[in-house]
Order: structure tokens, then sequence, then C-alpha cells
């Protein structure tokens, strides 16, 4: 560990009182010897959490977004950082989350009073700790507070990641027991993590963990984090709490937000709705910035339920941008803008300044915050019910090798029928009638459903399938010369930094080509973990190790 960077944790810890909202900032600090008394004292302790909680959108670490410039981890050009937010930013709030179990455990309050509170604490501590595996395996395992520079602690050597994860589980099981129920929030509680979020949270991790010990031939027992996902996903799809919203377009907008939609599980709060008090800048078509890749596009299905490898109702020669949106599932023009409509300082126009090189993102993006903030007040959700059925649908089959066509109604079909798919719904018939891997169309519906959701990248990653999906070209939209205002030479042309900008033959003529193969690599034997930060080692008297072959 970075001993200043501990010292920094041991100064700046705050402690939010008076006021009990989540999206307020902290306005008093008191010293322990007055906190630590009262459950307003606990539930002050606990909102620190919220403030730190972040939502971060476009991911384009994966093959599913590009910006305006490649992102080092999707191209394969990370350097070993000398520090990293990436590791620093989780153990800021695990400390925190420490600070708030050891010294809450002791107020003279009703056990279950404490432990209400505690619970907050216990879940984010898993929520923090199941980061840093995704990014770096073994990671020191921090379940107490550091109040001096010479604690151990500050030495401590990387902890397995099944031990690390097991106490994840632990601090989930103690949050189910001890929070409330999602119906018990309301107010300024809502927001509050429940048993539903913490049940969300072992399905996550126990799904992410048993397939990564799967493909990566981990000696961790795959199949025992599969059954916890399985429970996790059962006793919430059991208990009513929960529901799909009926409306895939408006559950990203404000209409989506609160205890009425019976999808939110866990939510990052922002507002008061439209008054930019609490605001992220997190649009999702933002100006030139993002676009969604041509290989993301050719995973929806077509009307007739087949891929674009197999589907009659494909258009071999597209000849518009809007034709791929023919016949396909309804959720590619609800997550995508089709050429003429009314987006961002405008219509819609494929390769303008303002709309990228790809396909930019109409899902979740409200102009009329922009138009009044230049930023976002929609609350931003962490965890939503589709996730849980979604993976209950994965877990099921990487743990039985089969799915039912029952269970496949529940989750698959389920999500399929809110958008009014017309497909004939996925059986194990249509499956095997049409050659479809079943397997690969429950990831494939994991893709489609929650583009740039912040699935995509940790799902390569442990599906073991990065090496195959990122040293590739990266395809934007269709160029069609009559619908942009662009030329091909210009669009031929680099841009001021050197990256490749230009048209060539791939697959289907005149898709736009966003990255070169050429410039883009994966080192299976490294790039599955990132680089443990330099300082991180050096601080630790060696206690802390490198990951495999970052040199």
């Amino acid at each position: 560990m970075k001993k200043n960077f501990w010292l920094v944790i041991l100064g700046s810890v705050l402690l939010s009182l008076g006021s009990c909202e989540l999206d307020l900032e902290p306005e008093t600090t008191l010293t322990d010897v007055s906190f630590w008394k009262t459950e307003t004292d606990l539930r002050g302790a606990c909102n620190r959490l919220y403030n730190l909680l972040q939502y971060t959108t476009h991911d384009t670490r994966s093959d599913e977004l590009v910006m305006t410039s490649a992102d080092n981890v999707s191209s394969g050009n990370v350097s070993v950082p000398s520090s990293s937010g990436n590791w620093a930013d989780p153990y800021y709030r695990i400390f925190t989350a420490n600070n708030i179990i050891g010294k809450g455990a002791n107020a003279d309050l009703p056990e279950e009073v404490i432990n209400r509170w505690l619970a907050e604490a216990y879940f984010f501590r898993a929520y923090y700790h199941f980061e840093l595996v995704t990014k770096y395996g073994d990671v020191p395992l921090m379940l107490k507070a550091i109040n001096d520079t010479e604690d151990p602690l500050l030495y401590s050597p990387r902890t397995p990641r099944e031990e690390v994860i097991q106490q994840c589980y632990r601090d989930l099981d103690f949050a189910v027991e001890w929070l409330p129920a999602i119906d018990n929030l309301s107010g300024s509680d809502w927001g509050r993590v429940s048993v539903s979020a913490a049940l969300a949270m072992k399905l996550r991790i126990g799904l992410f963990e048993g397939t990564y010990s799967k493909y990566h031939n981990l000696p961790s027992d795959h199949m025992d984090h599969l059954k916890v996902a399985i429970e996790s996903a059962e006793l919430l799809m059991e208990g009513g709490a929960h529901a799909l919203y009926p409306n895939f377009q408006n559950l990203f907008l404000f209409e989506g937000e609160g205890r009425q939609n019976k999808e939110n599980i866990f939510v990052k709060v922002y507002g008061p709705n439209g008054e930019g008090t609490v605001t992220h800048n997190n649009s999702r078509l933002m100006e030139n910035r993002v676009s969604v890749t041509r290989q993301m596009v050719d995973l929806f299905l077509y009307e007739d339920g087949l891929p674009k490898e197999l589907s009659a109702l494909k258009i071999a020669d597209e000849s518009s941008f809007n034709d791929v949106f023919i016949a396909r599932d309804p959720r590619l023009e609800m997550t995508l803008y089709k050429m003429g409509e009314n987006a961002y300082k405008g219509p819609y126009v494929p390769f303008s300044n303002q709309h990228g090189n790809g396909y930019s993102l109409k899902k979740g993006f409200l102009l009329s915050e922009w138009e009044t903030n230049s930023q976002e007040t929609i609350d931003m959700m962490l965890i939503r019910y589709a996730e849980i059925l979604i993976s209950y649908a994965e877990a099921l089959y990487e743990h039985n090798g089969s799915i039912t066509d029952e269970q496949l109604g529940l989750t698959i079909n389920a999500l399929r029928n809110r958008v009014g798919f017309i497909a004939p719904p996925l059986t194990n018939a249509f499956a095997t009638a049409n050659n479809l891997d079943l397997l690969q169309e429950i990831r494939r519906e994991r893709t489609v459903e929650f583009i740039d959701e912040g699935f995509r990248y940790i799902d390569i990653i442990r599906w073991k399938i990065a090496e195959e999906v990122l040293p590739v070209d990266i395809l934007g939209a269709k160029f069609v010369d009559a619908e942009t205002s662009k030329s091909r030479e210009e669009m031929r042309m680099t841009d001021e930094d050197g990256k490749f900008n230009g048209i060539q033959v791939h697959d289907q003529s005149d898709i736009i080509i966003i990255e070169l193969a050429s410039t883009r690599k994966f080192n299976p034997s490294r790039d599955y973990l990132y680089p443990i930060p330099l300082n991180e080692i050096s601080l630790s008297n060696g206690a802390v190790v490198q990951n495999p072959n970052w040199n």
C-alpha cells in the first residue's frame, strides 16, 4: 500500500451530518469523541458512501463503443502506471466503509439499529473489493480501518482472489440480513441500498467469478460460484418486489425513476430533476465523443429471430444508413439514432461534426436536459432487474449445461416481449432447428440489452474472448455520399492526432473502419488483468507483486 496515500485517507474521510439526503456533500465534521453516539450519526456517516459512489458510462475498453481517440485498454496500449485511481479510489472507499464498521459497532444503540447501518458499509466494502478483483485479480483484502502510519496493513500482500470473493459473500450475507426491503425505502431514503441490492451483488459476483474461473482455468470451484448466482437470482425473482418496466425507452428517462419503476434495484440519485443541482455528464450522445460500433449493431437479431449470418431478412446491399434498422429487434432503434431523427443540435446526420463515425446513442439521451443545463439530472441505474433475469439464464446454462423453455420464457423471452419483438420465442427446439448455440444467444441478449451500461468489457474478460474481439478492425456506420456533408476524401484523412479515419471495404462496401486491426493488440498472457501501479509495489516494501508479464 502507498504510505502517503493512506495518510491522505486518514486526514480526509468526512462524515455528513445534519441533512441526510443522499445527494448533499457533508456539511459539518466532528471528532470521534462527540460522534458515533446516535442513529443520526451512523446514518450521516453512511451518507459519505453515497457521496463517493460514482457512475461511469461510455466504457470504451471493449469493442462496444469508440470515442474520438483510441482507448488504451481496448487497443492494447496500456503501460504500467506509477499510480492509478483504478487501485487507489476503491481502497479509499473501502477504508471509509471499514471506518464505519469499526467505530459504528461501539455505539450505545440497540443491535438492530447498529446493524442496519453497518449493513450499508458491508455492502460497499464488498462492492469495491469486487471492483478491484475484476481488474487486478488477487488484491490486498482490507477488513479494518488503518489508524496510524505504522499499521502492518500498509504492507499487506495480495490476497488470493478466492479469499476476497468469499469475504464479499460474507459481507453481502450480513447486508441481506440487516438491510431493509426496497419497499421500505421512501422519500430521502430512496437510493440507499436494500436487501434487493445485496442479493443482486451476490448474483453479479457469483456469475463473474464462476465464469471467470471456468474459462481461465482457475483452481476455485466455478460451480460453487454459479450456485451462489442462481440462488441469489431465485430469491430476487420469487420475492415479487421487482418486475420489468414496460417501456424500454422511458426506462432511462425521468419516467423510469423511483420506486414506481420496479426494475430499479440500485441507483445513483441525482437531481432535483431538470434543476441542475446535482448533475452528471454521462449523456449518451455527447456531441462527437462516443459512438456504438458496427460490431454491436450486427448482434441485434432480425424479426425471424435469427442473427445476421442466418437471417433471410438481412439486406445484402445496404444503400442507406437507415437500412440497418429494417426488420430488426426494436431495441436497435430504441438504442440508436436513425438518420433524420431529432437529436443533439438538430436532426441526426451521419458523420457530421456532432454525430461521429459510428452509431450515436439515443438510449438515455434527454434533449431538454442539454438545452437547459448541458448536464443531466436523470438518476443512473447501477443494477436493474433485467440484469437479474439475463444473469440467471446464463448462470443456469453454465451450471447445468442446459436451460428449459420455461426458464427461457421467464428470462430471455421476457426481455424481448417487453419491447414488442415479434420474432419467434427462443426455445430449445428453435435453437436446434436453426443451429443456434443457446449459450451464445444468451450472451447476445445480454450484450444488446445493456449497450452502454458498463457490462461489455467485464463480460469479454470473464468469457475469455477479449483476445478474439479486440485486436480487429473496429467498424463504424455505413457511409453513403448523399446522406452526409463530408466527402470520401475527408473521411479518408487522418485526424489531428494521427488516428486512421477512412473508408474501406470490410464485409460490406463502405463500412467505416474507425480503428485498424494493425493498430490494436491484445496479449492473452497479460492483458486479462490490469498492471499493479508501481508505487503500490515499492511502497509496500515489495509485499505487493506485479501481475504476470507486466514488465
